[in-house]
């Protein structure tokens, strides 16, 4: 089954869970405010995508850090996302072993396999 990860009122969320519901496509949604992915979880993504991928670092929590990211190693990186969840670019997408992020319909049905 398709898991959605991201921030229930993030707009792009929003977006993504709506073109999700109006092609009838079953999925989980985990809001990492409420319910934080563990340690391992971020891990995996960023095995599965790298750490420059996952990072937003255009969102509202990496601005106030005021961080300079060609200033950090990817540990340290790595631990801000653990600790700053919402630094997490979303949403997230996980359907079995595959991973993306963000929302684009064209690049969904292509993940998804689907006739839209």
């Amino acid at each position: 089954m398709l898991h959605v990860v991201g921030i229930k009122n993030c707009s792009t969320v929003q977006k993504a869970r709506k073109w999700l519901e109006e092609r009838g496509i079953d999925y989980s949604f985990q809001d990492v405010k409420k319910d934080p992915l563990s340690d391992e979880e971020v891990l995996d993504l960023v095995k599965k995508l790298s750490i420059q991928t996952v990072l937003n670092k255009r969102g509202t929590k990496w601005r106030s850090l005021n961080l300079n990211a060609d200033e950090l190693t990817d540990q340290e990186l790595f631990e801000l996302l653990t600790e700053h969840q919402t630094m997490i670019k979303r949403p997230v997408l996980v359907l079995d072993e595959a991973v993306m992020v963000g929302f684009d319909p064209e690049a969904y049905d292509a993940f998804l396999e689907t006739d839209s």
